[in-house]
C-alpha cells in the first residue's frame, strides 16, 4: 500500500521558500534593511532558523543502515547535488552581473555567505556532521529498527515522496539511544558555538579567515535549528501530544511576543546578553509556523489552491533558490520610500510578496526548461 504523503509539510517547505525569496527582494531589490523594516526585521527571525529546522526533521532515516557502503553512497550523491548546482549557478551569476569575474568569484569565495550561494554549501556541512555522528552513534544502538516504522527521509532540498506519520501515534523512537544521545550532546554543543558568536568580549575564533571562507560561522549560527528538527521529528509523537496540550501554545506566543519586542524595540538586556531575546523569539517563532501548518493540515493540501501552490512551491525550493537571484528587480526607488515611511509592515509585506510572486514563477519556469535536458536536470537539480 502506497504511504500517505506529508502534504502540509511540503507546503510548510514552500512556504519558507517564499519568504527567503521575498526577503531578499526586499532587501536586495528595495535595497534597504532591517534597520527600516519591521517586516523584514520579523521575518529574519523564522524563515532562514525555519528552512534548516525543516532540512533537519526530513534527515531523520529510522530505517537506514548507516554501514560503510550505505553512508558513502548517501554522502556521495550530496556531494552532487550540493556542490556543482552552486558552483554553476554561482558562476552564472557573477559572470551576468560582475564588472570584474575574477575579481567578484574571489570575493564571494572568500565571504561565509558566498555571494547569495551560502545555503547549500552550509547545508551540506550540516549533513557531513549529522551523517558522522549517526554512523558512530548506531554503532553504539545495535537495535533492528521494528516493522512498521513509516519515519520521513530526506529528498536533498526538495520534497518528494514523503510519507505521512499519523498525527499522534506515529512510532519514532524507543528510548534514548546512542545515536539520539549524541544528538542531543551535538545540540547543546552547537548552541554555544552559536553563543559565542554574539559574544566579542570574550570570544573571537569567528573572525578567522578560515571560518569565513568554510563558511562555518554560518554553520555555527544556524546548525542548532537542524538538529533541533531532526529531534523533534525523533520524538514527533511527543511532539504533538504538546502541541494539543492547553498549555503550550499559549507559552510559545508569550515567549515569541517578549523576545521579538525586547529584540525591536525594548532593548532590555545589553552585552552578550542581548541575544537572548532575539534567540528565543527565533525557537518560538519556528514551533508556532510549525504548529499552525499541522494544525490547520486540510488547508495545505492539493485539494486546496493554496495549498497546491505551497506544494509546487516546496517540491521545487532547490531550483527556486539557484535560479532567483538571476530575476531579483532593482528598485531602489521603493527602499527609499519605505525608508522615509518605516513601519508600514502590510504595505512592506505586500510590496515584497508581489514581487516575489512573479519572481518566483520565473524561476520554475526557467526550472522546468533546463530540466528538459536529462542531464541538467541531474547536475543541476540531483534529480534522475
Amino acid at each position: 500500500m502506497q504511504k500517505q504523503r506529508l502534504e502540509w509539510l511540503d507546503a510548510l517547505r514552500g512556504f519558507t521558500m517564499f519568504m527567503v525569496v521575498t526577503n531578499h527582494i526586499y532587501g536586495f531589490g528595495f535595497d534597504t534593511n532591517t534597520k527600516y523594516s519591521m517586516f523584514m526585521s520579523v521575518c529574519l527571525l523564522f524563515r532562514m532558523p525555519l528552512f534548516f529546522f525543516i532540512s533537519g526533521f526530513l534527515a531523520y532515516k529510522a530505517s537506514f543502515s548507516w554501514n560503510m557502503r550505505d553512508t558513502s553512497q548517501l554522502i556521495a550523491k550530496k556531494l552532487r547535488v550540493q556542490i556543482v548546482p552552486t558552483v554553476v549557478f554561482m558562476t552564472a551569476y557573477v559572470a551576468l552581473t560582475a564588472k570584474h569575474f575574477w575579481e567578484r568569484m574571489e570575493y564571494a569565495w572568500s565571504s561565509p555567505t558566498k555571494g547569495g550561494y551560502w545555503f547549500t554549501m552550509v547545508l551540506l556541512e550540516m549533513f557531513l556532521v549529522y551523517y558522522a555522528v549517526c554512523w558512530v552513534g548506531k554503532s553504539l544502538t545495535p537495535v533492528p529498527s521494528p516493522k512498521g516504522d513509516e519515519s520521513i527521509n530526506s529528498q536533498d532540498l526538495s520534497l518528494s515522496e514523503q510519507p505521512a506519520p499519523s498525527k499522534v501515534s506515529t512510532p519514532l523512537t524507543r528510548g534514548i539511544g546512542g545515536e539520539a544521545t549524541l544528538l542531543i550532546i551535538l545540540w547543546l554543543i552547537s548552541l554555544f558555538a552559536y553563543a559565542t558568536l554574539y559574544m566579542p568580549k570574550w570570544f573571537t575564533w569567528y573572525k578567522g579567515e578560515f571560518w569565513k571562507v568554510t563558511s562555518i560561522t554560518e554553520l555555527a549560527r544556524f546548525f542548532h535549528f537542524f538538529l533541533l528538527g531532526n529531534l523533534v521529528h525523533r520524538y514527533w509523537a511527543q511532539v504533538q501530544k504538546l502541541f494539543d496540550s492547553k498549555w503550550f501554545f499559549p507559552l510559545l506566543i508569550a515567549i515569541a511576543f517578549i523576545g521579538t519586542g525586547d529584540y525591536l524595540k525594548w532593548h532590555h538586556l545589553r552585552m552578550q546578553w542581548a541575544n537572548l531575546p532575539r534567540t528565543l523569539a527565533m525557537y518560538s517563532l519556528v514551533m508556532i509556523i510549525v504548529a499552525f501548518f499541522r494544525n490547520y493540515s486540510s488547508w495545505f493540501t492539493k485539494e486546496t489552491r493554496i495549498g497546491y501552490t505551497l506544494q509546487y512551491i516546496g517540491v521545487r525550493t532547490l531550483d527556486i533558490y539557484l535560479i532567483h537571484y538571476f530575476f531579483i528587480p532593482k528598485l531602489p526607488d521603493v527602499g527609499v520610500w519605505f525608508k522615509a515611511h518605516p513601519e508600514n509592515f502590510i504595505l512592506e509585506g505586500t510590496a515584497a510578496m508581489a514581487v516575489a510572486l512573479l519572481v518566483t514563477a520565473f524561476s520554475i519556469l526557467t526550472s522546468h526548461v533546463l530540466r528538459v535536458s536529462p542531464f541538467l536536470k541531474k547536475w543541476l537539480f540531483g534529480r534522475e
